[in-house]
């Protein structure tokens, strides 16, 4: 029998593997017949939309926890989501990347505001950050609404401030966007993907 030199290595790596696994009471029947837990059985199933970019990929996130009041739950695994129309469940490499966006110590999880012309952050409530959103819009809007132009025609604009939307968000919620910016007499409103 002709056995070339790859071959020969071959046969002396199985041998010595196979023999030193024996030796060391491994059996290939017990291992294949054990029954693992799957990591996602005690999950729970979260739906979202990817950050990133103006695709709006749809994940599905899987997080632990007890579900008890003050209990922090542990996101565990994103993958994308099968049953979503834009990406079927696939995801570009940002995508497959989000939970170390999730995960990192740098991310930001409160509103903070810095005050005019300090240096440093504060963190407060989204209570706080939302009241003093509407109440500076209401402001500038009181202070800078048009209702009529020069030569007297109805215009209700408001053209001091603008609103940027967000992208990956469905048809609805950028139908209700629309609305509420148009209601209020923007005009300079925007998408996300545009940008």
């Amino acid at each position: 029998m002709q056995v070339t030199r790859r071959q020969f290595f071959k046969i002396c790596a199985a041998g010595v593997g196979g023999s030193s696994l024996a030796v060391l009471g491994f059996a290939p029947d017990e291992a294949l017949a054990e029954v693992r837990e799957f990591k996602l059985a005690r999950a729970t199933e979260t739906r979202n939309t990817c950050p990133y970019c103006s695709v709006g990929c749809g994940l599905l996130m899987y997080s632990l926890g007890d579900k008890a009041k003050n209990a922090h739950t542990e996101i565990i695994h994103i993958e994308g989501d099968p049953d979503h129309p834009v990406n079927r469940g696939t995801l570009c490499p940002k995508g497959a990347g989000l939970l170390d966006f999730v995960r990192s110590p740098d991310r930001l999880t409160h509103p903070q505001y810095r005050a005019p012309g300090g240096k440093e952050w504060q963190r407060i409530s989204w209570d706080d950050a939302f009241s003093r959103i509407a109440r500076l819009m209401k402001a500038d809007r009181d202070a800078n609404f048009e209702a009529t132009n020069k030569d007297g025609l109805t215009v209700n604009r408001w053209l001091t401030t603008g609103m940027l939307a967000a992208s990956a968000s469905s048809n609805e919620t950028g139908y209700l966007t629309h609305k509420v910016a148009r209601s209020l007499g923007m005009l300079a409103f925007d998408n996300q993907a545009r940008v």
